[in-house]
Protein backbone atom coordinates (compact mmCIF):
# COMPACT_ATOMS: atom_id res chain seq x y z
CA UNK A 1 0.00 0.00 0.00
CA UNK A 2 1.41 3.32 -1.01
CA UNK A 3 1.12 6.40 1.21
CA UNK A 4 0.23 9.65 -0.46
CA UNK A 5 3.15 11.87 -1.13
CA UNK A 6 3.50 14.86 1.20
CA UNK A 7 5.75 17.69 0.15
CA UNK A 8 8.35 19.05 2.61
CA UNK A 9 6.66 22.46 2.43
CA UNK A 10 3.32 21.00 3.57
CA UNK A 11 5.06 19.11 6.39
CA UNK A 12 6.78 22.23 7.65
CA UNK A 13 3.54 24.21 7.52
CA UNK A 14 1.63 21.56 9.53
CA UNK A 15 4.36 21.37 12.21
CA UNK A 16 4.45 25.16 12.44
CA UNK A 17 0.67 25.37 12.87
CA UNK A 18 0.75 22.71 15.58
CA UNK A 19 3.52 24.54 17.48
CA UNK A 20 1.63 27.84 17.32
CA UNK A 21 -1.50 26.12 18.60
CA UNK A 22 0.39 24.57 21.57
CA UNK A 23 1.98 27.93 22.47
CA UNK A 24 -1.41 29.62 22.32
CA UNK A 25 -2.96 27.06 24.68
CA UNK A 26 -0.12 27.41 27.24
CA UNK A 27 -0.25 31.19 27.06
CA UNK A 28 -3.98 31.26 27.76
CA UNK A 29 -3.50 28.87 30.68
CA UNK A 30 -0.74 31.00 32.21
CA UNK A 31 -2.88 34.11 31.94
CA UNK A 32 -5.74 32.39 33.72
CA UNK A 33 -3.49 31.25 36.55
CA UNK A 34 -1.85 34.63 36.95
CA UNK A 35 -5.20 36.39 37.09
CA UNK A 36 -6.24 34.14 39.98
CA UNK A 37 -3.07 34.84 41.97
CA UNK A 38 -2.44 38.43 40.96
CA UNK A 39 -0.97 40.63 43.69
CA UNK A 40 -1.83 44.29 44.14
CA UNK A 41 0.80 46.76 43.06
CA UNK A 42 1.83 49.31 45.68
CA UNK A 43 3.43 52.63 44.98
CA UNK A 44 6.94 52.67 46.45
CA UNK A 45 6.36 56.25 47.57
CA UNK A 46 3.52 55.14 49.84
CA UNK A 47 6.05 54.26 52.49
CA UNK A 48 9.68 54.79 53.33
CA UNK A 49 11.70 51.81 54.44
CA UNK A 50 15.46 52.03 54.76
CA UNK A 51 16.03 48.63 53.24
CA UNK A 52 14.21 49.74 50.09
CA UNK A 53 16.47 52.78 49.75
CA UNK A 54 17.61 53.34 46.19
CA UNK A 55 20.12 56.12 46.93
CA UNK A 56 23.12 53.81 47.20
CA UNK A 57 25.83 53.47 44.60
CA UNK A 58 25.03 51.20 41.67
CA UNK A 59 27.51 48.58 42.75
CA UNK A 60 26.35 48.43 46.36
CA UNK A 61 23.16 46.70 47.44
CA UNK A 62 21.09 48.15 50.28
CA UNK A 63 20.88 46.66 53.75
CA UNK A 64 18.10 44.26 54.59
CA UNK A 65 16.13 43.66 57.74
CA UNK A 66 17.63 40.21 58.19
CA UNK A 67 21.15 41.60 58.27
CA UNK A 68 22.09 40.50 54.79
CA UNK A 69 22.75 42.41 51.62
CA UNK A 70 21.82 41.41 48.13
CA UNK A 71 24.43 40.50 45.54
CA UNK A 72 22.16 38.36 43.36
CA UNK A 73 21.53 39.24 39.74
CA UNK A 74 18.04 40.16 38.53
CA UNK A 75 17.76 36.71 36.94
CA UNK A 76 17.40 35.18 40.39
CA UNK A 77 14.45 37.39 41.39
CA UNK A 78 11.99 34.65 40.48
CA UNK A 79 12.76 32.88 43.75
CA UNK A 80 11.51 34.46 46.96
CA UNK A 81 14.08 34.00 49.70
CA UNK A 82 12.52 32.42 52.79
CA UNK A 83 14.29 35.02 54.91
CA UNK A 84 12.44 37.90 53.16
CA UNK A 85 15.42 39.89 51.96
CA UNK A 86 13.34 43.00 51.54
CA UNK A 87 15.92 44.93 49.56
CA UNK A 88 15.79 42.40 46.72
CA UNK A 89 12.06 42.39 46.19
CA UNK A 90 9.75 45.36 45.56
CA UNK A 91 6.91 45.96 48.04
CA UNK A 92 4.27 44.39 45.80
CA UNK A 93 6.03 41.01 45.89
CA UNK A 94 5.74 40.63 49.66
CA UNK A 95 3.07 38.95 51.69
CA UNK A 96 1.93 40.52 54.94
CA UNK A 97 4.42 39.49 57.60
CA UNK A 98 3.07 36.97 60.08
CA UNK A 99 4.18 36.70 63.70
CA UNK A 100 6.76 34.05 62.83
CA UNK A 101 8.25 36.23 60.09
CA UNK A 102 8.54 39.41 62.14
CA UNK A 103 12.04 40.46 63.20
CA UNK A 104 13.18 39.65 66.71
CA UNK A 105 12.66 43.17 68.07
CA UNK A 106 8.85 42.94 67.65
CA UNK A 107 6.69 41.39 70.34
CA UNK A 108 6.64 37.66 69.53
CA UNK A 109 9.04 38.28 66.65
CA UNK A 110 11.44 35.40 66.05
CA UNK A 111 13.38 36.22 62.87
CA UNK A 112 17.03 36.81 63.73
CA UNK A 113 19.60 38.22 61.31
CA UNK A 114 22.44 36.35 59.67
CA UNK A 115 25.91 37.81 59.06
CA UNK A 116 25.76 40.59 56.50
CA UNK A 117 27.23 39.90 53.08
CA UNK A 118 30.05 41.83 51.52
CA UNK A 119 29.81 43.65 48.24
CA UNK A 120 31.58 41.64 45.57
CA UNK A 121 33.26 44.66 43.98
CA UNK A 122 34.22 46.75 47.01
CA UNK A 123 34.43 44.02 49.69
CA UNK A 124 32.56 46.38 52.02
CA UNK A 125 29.68 45.19 54.13
CA UNK A 126 26.23 45.76 52.62
CA UNK A 127 24.67 47.69 55.47
CA UNK A 128 23.74 51.28 56.12
CA UNK A 129 24.45 51.93 59.78
CA UNK A 130 25.80 55.48 59.97
CA UNK A 131 24.27 58.86 59.03
CA UNK A 132 26.93 59.27 56.33
CA UNK A 133 25.68 56.10 54.61
CA UNK A 134 22.05 57.16 54.25
CA UNK A 135 19.95 60.20 55.05
CA UNK A 136 16.68 58.29 55.03
CA UNK A 137 15.25 57.27 58.37
CA UNK A 138 16.94 56.64 61.70
CA UNK A 139 18.70 53.33 60.76
CA UNK A 140 17.49 51.76 64.02
CA UNK A 141 16.14 48.61 62.38
CA UNK A 142 19.29 48.39 60.23
CA UNK A 143 21.42 48.36 63.37
CA UNK A 144 19.09 45.93 65.14
CA UNK A 145 19.45 43.48 62.24
CA UNK A 146 23.20 43.92 61.74
CA UNK A 147 25.62 41.06 62.30
CA UNK A 148 29.19 41.58 61.00
CA UNK A 149 30.35 39.32 58.16
CA UNK A 150 33.05 37.69 60.28
CA UNK A 151 31.02 37.30 63.48
CA UNK A 152 31.46 33.53 63.67
CA UNK A 153 35.23 34.01 63.81
CA UNK A 154 34.83 36.79 66.41
CA UNK A 155 32.81 34.49 68.68
CA UNK A 156 35.37 31.73 68.38
CA UNK A 157 38.13 34.07 69.55
CA UNK A 158 36.11 34.86 72.67
CA UNK A 159 37.33 38.48 72.92
CA UNK A 160 34.77 40.98 74.23
CA UNK A 161 34.33 44.65 73.36
CA UNK A 162 34.32 46.79 76.51
CA UNK A 163 31.90 49.70 76.98
CA UNK A 164 32.93 52.04 79.81
CA UNK A 165 30.13 54.10 81.37
CA UNK A 166 32.13 57.08 82.55
CA UNK A 167 29.28 58.57 84.60
CA UNK A 168 28.80 55.28 86.45
CA UNK A 169 26.15 52.56 86.26
CA UNK A 170 23.46 54.48 88.17
CA UNK A 171 22.25 56.84 85.41
CA UNK A 172 21.90 53.88 83.03
CA UNK A 173 20.19 51.38 85.33
CA UNK A 174 22.35 48.50 84.09
CA UNK A 175 24.75 46.07 85.72
CA UNK A 176 28.41 45.62 84.96
CA UNK A 177 29.24 42.63 82.79
CA UNK A 178 27.32 40.97 79.96
CA UNK A 179 23.86 40.63 81.50
CA UNK A 180 22.16 43.30 79.40
CA UNK A 181 23.38 41.74 76.13
CA UNK A 182 22.56 38.14 77.07
CA UNK A 183 19.19 38.90 78.69
CA UNK A 184 18.16 40.97 75.66
CA UNK A 185 19.23 38.14 73.35
CA UNK A 186 21.19 40.56 71.20
CA UNK A 187 22.19 39.19 67.78
CA UNK A 188 25.67 40.53 68.58
CA UNK A 189 26.33 39.95 72.28
CA UNK A 190 30.13 39.76 72.64
CA UNK A 191 30.36 42.95 74.71
CA UNK A 192 30.79 43.80 78.37
CA UNK A 193 29.87 46.89 80.41
CA UNK A 194 32.23 48.45 82.93
CA UNK A 195 32.21 51.47 85.23
CA UNK A 196 35.89 51.25 86.27
CA UNK A 197 37.38 54.58 85.24
CA UNK A 198 40.91 53.38 86.01
CA UNK A 199 40.59 50.99 83.07
CA UNK A 200 39.58 53.74 80.64
CA UNK A 201 42.65 53.24 78.48
CA UNK A 202 41.58 49.67 77.68
CA UNK A 203 37.92 50.36 76.84
CA UNK A 204 36.78 50.10 73.25
CA UNK A 205 34.14 52.76 73.80
CA UNK A 206 33.72 55.36 76.54
CA UNK A 207 30.14 56.56 76.89
CA UNK A 208 29.37 59.92 78.53
CA UNK A 209 25.80 60.75 79.58
CA UNK A 210 24.77 64.42 79.36
CA UNK A 211 28.10 65.66 80.74
CA UNK A 212 31.68 65.34 79.52
CA UNK A 213 34.49 64.92 82.03
CA UNK A 214 37.91 64.39 80.36
CA UNK A 215 39.39 61.05 81.48
CA UNK A 216 42.64 61.24 83.40
CA UNK A 217 44.30 58.49 81.33
CA UNK A 218 45.71 58.78 77.80
CA UNK A 219 43.30 57.98 74.99
CA UNK A 220 43.90 55.05 72.68
CA UNK A 221 44.01 55.82 68.95
CA UNK A 222 41.32 53.20 68.24
CA UNK A 223 39.10 54.25 71.11
CA UNK A 224 35.63 55.67 70.50
CA UNK A 225 34.22 58.48 72.62
CA UNK A 226 30.44 58.76 72.54
CA UNK A 227 28.14 61.45 73.96
CA UNK A 228 24.56 60.65 74.97
CA UNK A 229 22.10 63.53 75.34
CA UNK A 230 18.63 62.77 76.73
CA UNK A 231 17.16 66.28 76.74
CA UNK A 232 17.06 68.97 74.04
CA UNK A 233 19.91 71.47 73.47
CA UNK A 234 18.36 74.08 75.78
CA UNK A 235 18.84 71.75 78.74
CA UNK A 236 22.18 70.08 78.02
CA UNK A 237 25.83 70.91 78.54
CA UNK A 238 27.91 73.08 76.22
CA UNK A 239 30.96 70.91 75.52
CA UNK A 240 34.05 73.13 75.48
CA UNK A 241 36.42 70.52 74.09
CA UNK A 242 36.72 70.24 70.27
CA UNK A 243 37.56 67.06 68.36
CA UNK A 244 36.58 64.76 71.22
CA UNK A 245 33.60 62.69 70.16
CA UNK A 246 33.36 60.09 67.43
CA UNK A 247 29.73 59.08 67.93
CA UNK A 248 26.56 60.60 69.33
CA UNK A 249 23.49 58.98 70.87
CA UNK A 250 20.46 61.27 71.08
CA UNK A 251 16.81 61.37 70.00
CA UNK A 252 17.95 63.10 66.79
CA UNK A 253 17.66 60.96 63.66
CA UNK A 254 21.07 62.12 62.43
CA UNK A 255 22.77 60.73 65.57
CA UNK A 256 25.07 57.77 65.04
CA UNK A 257 22.99 55.63 67.40
CA UNK A 258 19.50 57.11 67.54
CA UNK A 259 17.92 56.82 70.99
CA UNK A 260 14.30 58.01 70.62
CA UNK A 261 11.77 58.19 73.39
CA UNK A 262 9.70 55.68 71.39
CA UNK A 263 10.02 54.01 68.00
CA UNK A 264 6.99 53.13 65.87
CA UNK A 265 7.35 50.30 63.36
CA UNK A 266 4.72 48.91 60.98
CA UNK A 267 4.15 45.16 60.79
CA UNK A 268 3.93 45.55 57.03
CA UNK A 269 5.00 48.97 55.69
CA UNK A 270 2.43 48.73 52.89
CA UNK A 271 -0.45 48.59 55.38
CA UNK A 272 -0.69 51.82 57.35
CA UNK A 273 -4.44 52.21 57.77
CA UNK A 274 -7.07 49.62 58.70
CA UNK A 275 -10.78 50.01 59.35
CA UNK A 276 -11.67 50.11 63.04
CA UNK A 277 -14.68 48.48 64.71
CA UNK A 278 -14.65 51.02 67.53
CA UNK A 279 -16.12 54.51 67.75
CA UNK A 280 -13.45 56.53 69.57
CA UNK A 281 -15.80 59.49 69.94
CA UNK A 282 -18.54 57.52 71.70
CA UNK A 283 -19.80 59.09 74.98
CA UNK A 284 -17.00 61.69 75.02
CA UNK A 285 -18.54 64.93 76.24
CA UNK A 286 -15.46 67.12 76.73
CA UNK A 287 -13.14 68.48 74.09
CA UNK A 288 -9.49 69.36 74.85
CA UNK A 289 -7.35 68.37 77.85
CA UNK A 290 -3.77 69.14 78.86
CA UNK A 291 -1.64 67.90 81.76
CA UNK A 292 1.17 70.39 82.44
CA UNK A 293 3.30 71.57 85.33
CA UNK A 294 5.97 73.77 83.67
CA UNK A 295 4.32 77.11 83.02
CA UNK A 296 7.39 78.89 81.67
CA UNK A 297 8.33 76.91 78.56
CA UNK A 298 10.23 79.07 76.09
CA UNK A 299 8.18 78.02 73.05
CA UNK A 300 5.07 79.85 74.30
CA UNK A 301 2.92 76.73 74.59
CA UNK A 302 0.92 78.04 77.57
CA UNK A 303 0.10 81.28 75.76
CA UNK A 304 -1.00 79.24 72.73
CA UNK A 305 -3.27 77.10 74.93
CA UNK A 306 -4.82 80.19 76.51
CA UNK A 307 -5.51 81.63 73.06
CA UNK A 308 -7.02 78.30 72.02
CA UNK A 309 -9.30 78.44 75.08
CA UNK A 310 -11.03 81.50 73.63
CA UNK A 311 -12.47 79.40 70.81
CA UNK A 312 -12.87 75.88 72.22
CA UNK A 313 -13.09 74.17 75.61
CA UNK A 314 -9.55 73.46 76.91
CA UNK A 315 -9.25 71.94 80.41
CA UNK A 316 -5.74 72.48 81.79
CA UNK A 317 -4.75 70.13 84.62
CA UNK A 318 -1.87 70.84 86.99
CA UNK A 319 0.06 73.89 88.16
CA UNK A 320 -0.76 75.89 85.03
CA UNK A 321 -4.53 75.38 85.08
CA UNK A 322 -7.64 75.19 87.23
CA UNK A 323 -8.14 71.40 87.10
CA UNK A 324 -6.33 69.00 89.40
CA UNK A 325 -5.33 65.37 89.01
CA UNK A 326 -2.63 63.99 91.29
CA UNK A 327 0.52 62.38 89.87
CA UNK A 328 0.06 59.66 92.49
CA UNK A 329 -3.09 58.58 90.65
CA UNK A 330 -1.71 59.02 87.15
CA UNK A 331 -3.53 56.02 85.71
CA UNK A 332 -6.89 57.39 86.85
CA UNK A 333 -6.01 60.70 85.21
CA UNK A 334 -5.36 58.96 81.91
CA UNK A 335 -8.61 57.03 82.28
CA UNK A 336 -10.34 60.40 82.40
CA UNK A 337 -8.69 61.26 79.08
CA UNK A 338 -9.85 58.02 77.47
CA UNK A 339 -13.38 58.31 78.78
CA UNK A 340 -14.23 62.03 78.55
CA UNK A 341 -11.94 63.87 76.12
CA UNK A 342 -11.50 63.88 72.37
CA UNK A 343 -8.25 65.87 72.11
CA UNK A 344 -5.02 66.16 74.08
CA UNK A 345 -2.38 68.89 73.88
CA UNK A 346 0.90 66.98 73.52
CA UNK A 347 2.99 70.16 73.71
CA UNK A 348 6.74 69.82 74.28
CA UNK A 349 8.61 72.40 76.36
CA UNK A 350 10.90 73.28 73.43
CA UNK A 351 10.60 73.45 69.68
CA UNK A 352 13.65 71.51 68.51
CA UNK A 353 14.42 69.23 65.60
CA UNK A 354 13.21 65.62 66.24
CA UNK A 355 12.36 66.45 69.87
CA UNK A 356 9.30 64.26 70.49
CA UNK A 357 8.92 62.84 73.98
CA UNK A 358 6.59 60.65 76.02
CA UNK A 359 4.12 63.57 76.10
CA UNK A 360 3.14 62.47 72.62
CA UNK A 361 3.86 58.75 72.57
CA UNK A 362 2.72 57.72 76.06
CA UNK A 363 0.24 60.39 77.13
CA UNK A 364 -1.57 60.46 73.81
CA UNK A 365 -0.90 57.73 71.24
CA UNK A 366 -1.10 55.00 73.86
CA UNK A 367 -4.55 56.29 74.78
CA UNK A 368 -7.79 56.56 72.81
CA UNK A 369 -7.44 60.29 72.25
CA UNK A 370 -6.32 62.49 69.35
CA UNK A 371 -3.10 64.44 70.10
CA UNK A 372 -2.50 68.04 69.08
CA UNK A 373 1.27 68.44 68.85
CA UNK A 374 3.80 71.23 69.25
CA UNK A 375 7.55 70.75 69.52
CA UNK A 376 9.45 69.13 66.66
CA UNK A 377 9.07 70.14 63.02
CA UNK A 378 6.01 68.84 61.12
CA UNK A 379 8.24 66.58 59.00
CA UNK A 380 9.76 65.07 62.16
CA UNK A 381 6.36 64.01 63.45
CA UNK A 382 5.49 62.64 60.03
CA UNK A 383 8.63 60.48 60.01
CA UNK A 384 8.27 59.25 63.60
CA UNK A 385 4.54 58.67 63.97
CA UNK A 386 1.84 56.37 62.62
CA UNK A 387 0.16 57.81 59.57
CA UNK A 388 -2.61 60.32 60.32
CA UNK A 389 -2.42 59.88 64.09
CA UNK A 390 -2.10 63.53 65.23
CA UNK A 391 -2.66 67.19 64.31
CA UNK A 392 0.29 69.63 64.25
CA UNK A 393 -0.38 73.23 65.31
CA UNK A 394 1.67 74.49 62.37
CA UNK A 395 -0.96 73.10 60.00
CA UNK A 396 -3.05 76.10 61.02
CA UNK A 397 -2.38 79.82 60.79
CA UNK A 398 -3.64 80.55 64.31
CA UNK A 399 -5.13 78.95 67.44
CA UNK A 400 -8.53 80.16 66.27
CA UNK A 401 -8.19 78.33 62.95
CA UNK A 402 -7.13 75.17 64.79
CA UNK A 403 -10.13 75.47 67.13
CA UNK A 404 -12.48 75.76 64.15
CA UNK A 405 -11.16 72.49 62.76
CA UNK A 406 -11.37 70.74 66.14
CA UNK A 407 -15.02 71.81 66.41
CA UNK A 408 -15.66 70.24 63.00
CA UNK A 409 -14.07 66.98 64.19
CA UNK A 410 -16.13 67.16 67.38
CA UNK A 411 -19.34 67.18 65.33
CA UNK A 412 -18.25 64.53 62.82
CA UNK A 413 -17.56 61.11 64.34
CA UNK A 414 -16.50 59.59 61.01
CA UNK A 415 -13.90 62.27 60.40
CA UNK A 416 -12.70 62.06 64.00
CA UNK A 417 -12.35 58.27 63.80
CA UNK A 418 -10.25 58.56 60.64
CA UNK A 419 -7.38 59.61 62.91
CA UNK A 420 -7.36 56.19 64.58
CA UNK A 421 -7.09 53.92 61.56
CA UNK A 422 -3.38 53.42 62.26
CA UNK A 423 -4.16 51.34 65.33
CA UNK A 424 -3.32 47.67 64.82
CA UNK A 425 -0.90 48.29 61.94
CA UNK A 426 2.28 48.13 64.03
CA UNK A 427 3.73 48.65 67.48
CA UNK A 428 6.19 50.71 69.49
CA UNK A 429 9.26 48.50 69.44
CA UNK A 430 12.08 48.09 71.91
CA UNK A 431 15.08 49.71 70.20
CA UNK A 432 17.62 47.72 72.29
CA UNK A 433 20.14 50.52 72.71
CA UNK A 434 22.88 48.29 74.13
CA UNK A 435 22.45 45.63 71.46
CA UNK A 436 22.95 48.21 68.74
CA UNK A 437 26.05 49.71 70.34
CA UNK A 438 27.57 46.25 70.68
CA UNK A 439 26.84 45.48 67.02
CA UNK A 440 28.32 48.80 65.91
CA UNK A 441 31.51 48.14 67.87
CA UNK A 442 32.05 45.00 65.80
CA UNK A 443 31.64 46.82 62.51
CA UNK A 444 34.95 47.29 60.76
CA UNK A 445 33.83 50.32 58.77
CA UNK A 446 32.64 52.35 61.76
CA UNK A 447 35.16 51.14 64.33
CA UNK A 448 38.54 50.96 62.58
CA UNK A 449 38.19 54.42 61.05
CA UNK A 450 35.85 56.27 63.40
CA UNK A 451 34.59 59.65 62.28
CA UNK A 452 34.77 62.67 64.54
CA UNK A 453 32.78 65.77 65.47
CA UNK A 454 35.01 68.78 65.06
CA UNK A 455 32.59 70.82 67.18
CA UNK A 456 29.74 68.86 68.71
CA UNK A 457 28.06 72.09 69.82
CA UNK A 458 27.70 73.23 66.22
CA UNK A 459 25.99 69.95 65.35
CA UNK A 460 23.86 69.76 68.47
CA UNK A 461 22.72 73.37 68.90
CA UNK A 462 23.65 75.12 65.65
CA UNK A 463 21.38 77.33 63.52
CA UNK A 464 18.06 75.76 62.60
CA UNK A 465 18.08 73.12 65.35
CA UNK A 466 15.66 74.94 67.67
CA UNK A 467 13.30 77.90 67.52
CA UNK A 468 11.41 79.80 70.20
CA UNK A 469 8.42 80.38 67.94
CA UNK A 470 6.52 78.24 65.47
CA UNK A 471 8.34 76.40 62.71
CA UNK A 472 6.12 78.18 60.20
CA UNK A 473 7.37 81.58 61.40
CA UNK A 474 10.92 80.23 61.52
CA UNK A 475 10.75 79.24 57.87
CA UNK A 476 9.17 82.56 56.93
CA UNK A 477 12.03 84.45 58.58
CA UNK A 478 14.58 82.18 56.95
CA UNK A 479 13.01 82.62 53.50
CA UNK A 480 12.91 86.40 53.94
CA UNK A 481 16.60 86.50 54.85
CA UNK A 482 17.56 84.35 51.88
CA UNK A 483 15.68 86.68 49.51
CA UNK A 484 17.53 89.79 50.71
Amino acid sequence: MRFPKVSPKKCFFLVLCFAVLVLLVFNLRDRELSSKTARPVYNRDEFQVEYNNQDSAKDESPFTTDGTGSDRSKKDDTVLDARYQLDEFPPHSLNELTFGERPWYFSNGVRYPKPVRRNRKTNKRNARLLPSETQRGDRITNQLMFVPPNYDAIKRKGKLKTILLYNGLGPWNVKAGRDVFLNSKCPVSTCSISAAREKAAMADLILFKDHYIPPAVPRSARQIYMMYFLECPYHTQHVKFPDVFNWTATYRTDSDVVAPYEKWEYFDPRIRQVEQDHNYALNKTRKVAWFVSNCGARNGRLQYAHELQKHIQVDIYGACGTYKCSRSTAEKCFEILDRDYKFYLAFENSNCKDYITEKFFVNALNRNILPIVMGARPEDYEASSPQKSYIHVDEFASPRELAEYLNILDRNDELYNSYFKWKGTGEFINTYFWCRICAMLHDEASFQKPKGYEDINDWWRGPGVCTNGSWRNFRARKDAISEE
